[in-house]
C-alpha cells in the first residue's frame, strides 16, 4: 500500500479535497491511534515535524474534519476545546489541573430521565465530561 493512501481515501470519502496541509495534519492526527488534541498542540506538533502551517489553518482544518465526521469536538470550558479522533460513542474524564482528557467507555455512563427535545429539534448525542481534581 502506498504511503498516505488510507488518509487520502478517508478524506475523499467525506468529500474533502486532499490538500498538502490536510494530508499532513490528518497523518499527525490519525496515524498513532486514538488521541485528544487542542489546535495549539497540533500546531506545535506540526511545526516540530516540519509541516509549515499556520495556527489559523490548523483551526480551520480541525473544524472541517469535525463537520465531516472525522473528529469530535469536546468543549471543556469557554476557552478550551479538544478534538477527539475516537468518534465512537463515549464520554470523558477531564483532569482540571493537568488538562488531560481520558476516555470513558460509552456503556460505563448511564444517563436517565433525559427530557424530550424542544419542538423541531432532535437529540443528536449526549456528551458527559466528568471533571476531576486532585484529592487533598
Amino acid at each position: 500500500m502506498r504511503p498516505y493512501s488510507q488518509i487520502l481515501d478517508r478524506l475523499r470519502a467525506v468529500g474533502l479535497r486532499p490538500t498538502r496541509q490536510r494530508m499532513a495534519l490528518a497523518r499527525l492526527l490519525f496515524d498513532n491511534g486514538p488521541r485528544h488534541v487542542t489546535a495549539e498542540n497540533l500546531h506545535a506538533e506540526a511545526m516540530t515535524e516540519g509541516v509549515r502551517v499556520s495556527l489559523a489553518t490548523v483551526y480551520n482544518t480541525l473544524h472541517q474534519f469535525t463537520e465531516a465526521g472525522l473528529l469530535r469536538e469536546i468543549t471543556v470550558d469557554a476557552a478550551r476545546s479538544y478534538f477527539d479522533t475516537n468518534i465512537a460513542e463515549h464520554h470523558h474524564f477531564y483532569h482540571e489541573k493537568s488538562g488531560l482528557l481520558e476516555d470513558i467507555a460509552g456503556e460505563d455512563v448511564v444517563v436517565s430521565d433525559v427530557p424530550p427535545a424542544p419542538p423541531g429539534t432532535a437529540i443528536q448525542r449526549i456528551d458527559v465530561v466528568i471533571r476531576l481534581t486532585e484529592e487533598a
